[in-house]
């Protein structure tokens, strides 16, 4: 078992410290947090140990949990580094590209296991058509959210969209040609929808929408690739395949007559979807990341590359 200790005892970190605590990988170290009244309640109510300070707490664990504000990432992931401790670190991964950048360097000499919490990539939707997902060409996703005021301090760049553009990133297999975007503030100071349009250089494009000021809540992502139209639904948990197979020996759920004269046979299909705890299952995956010494599903480079993009998107609402 891996000793976990927890750093940031908010609304998102009491779900860490659950799962942490339910995980047959995991000993639950104890919680630390910076306001340390709300981080002795929360020991109280895991029947855990609290730290009145973070130094303490990293060195009485194997991997530790930071899930603070994003300005307080890269704080205490260096500490966690310099004390040869593996981190599992919330999105975004940290407030600024330099910062994830000094990580990315200190952890060359100390080769810690790093993975960055973008829970998506462990949504059932996803992983269930994930090896479906082939030079898609075409890929448009929709986060909308009803408004909430946690989380405004950040653009919604960095709020919502930065799921779908770590599942984009991972899906496309292509560097970035061209990024243009716009965003509005219509309630908070920064802004509250966004769109953007990343141009690959193999042609593939995406056109995301992310709001927190929807009337109802989606999170949708269609791609399109040569013969196949995959969409997932990661607020429903449901996915869908529309495929065209001339060979298949199946009944087509229709078939099409092009002007060409050719005929194509129209194939549709649903995947089972297993319900699943995502945190539960993105820590235990880092679990056996570490034990098994594999790359992390989510690594700092992919925390670090989705927060450049971000970044991108954010500085060119003012172009």
């Amino acid at each position: 078992m891996l000793h976990a200790g927890v750093i940031g005892c908010g609304h998102l970190g009491k779900f860490h410290i659950k799962q942490l605590s339910e995980s047959k990988s995991y000993q639950l170290t104890g919680v630390y947090d910076k306001n340390l009244d709300i981080a002795k309640l929360v020991s109280k109510d895991f029947a855990c140990d609290f730290f009145d300070n973070s130094n303490d707490l990293i060195s009485k664990s194997d991997i530790v949990c930071i899930v603070t504000p994003t300005p307080f990432h890269f704080e205490y992931a260096k500490k966690c580094i310099e004390s040869n401790v593996h981190i599992f670190i919330e999105k975004p991964v940290c407030n600024s590209l330099n910062e994830s950048k000094a990580l990315i360097e200190l952890n060359k000499k100390r080769n810690l296991k790093i993975q960055v919490g973008h829970v998506e990539r462990f949504n059932p939707a996803f992983t269930a058509i994930q090896n479906k997902i082939s030079n898609p060409m075409f890929i448009e996703s929709h986060r909308l959210a009803q408004f909430n005021p946690r989380g405004t301090d950040v653009s919604v760049v960095l709020d919502l969209m930065i799921h779908d553009i770590d599942i984009i990133l991972s899906s496309v297999d292509s560097e970035i040609k061209k990024i243009s975007s716009s965003g509005v503030s219509v309630i908070s100071s920064s802004p509250d929808i966004a769109n953007a349009r990343i141009e690959f250089k193999n042609g593939c494009v995406a056109n995301l929408t992310a709001s927190r000021v929807s009337i109802k809540n989606m999170r949708k992502t269609r791609f399109f690739q040569t013969g196949k139209y995959i969409s997932i639904d990661f607020l429903n948990k449901s996915s869908e395949i529309i495929e065209i197979d001339n060979v298949s020996n199946e009944i087509p759920l229709m078939k099409l007559d092009l002007a060409d004269g050719t005929t194509k046979n129209i194939f549709f299909s649903k995947p089972n979807i297993k319900e699943n705890n995502a945190i539960l299952d993105e820590l235990n995956s880092f679990a056996d990341s570490i034990t098994n010494d594999t790359r992390p599903v989510v690594d700092l480079a992919d925390g670090h590359k989705a927060l450049s993009v971000a970044n991108e998107i954010i500085k060119n609402f003012n172009s």
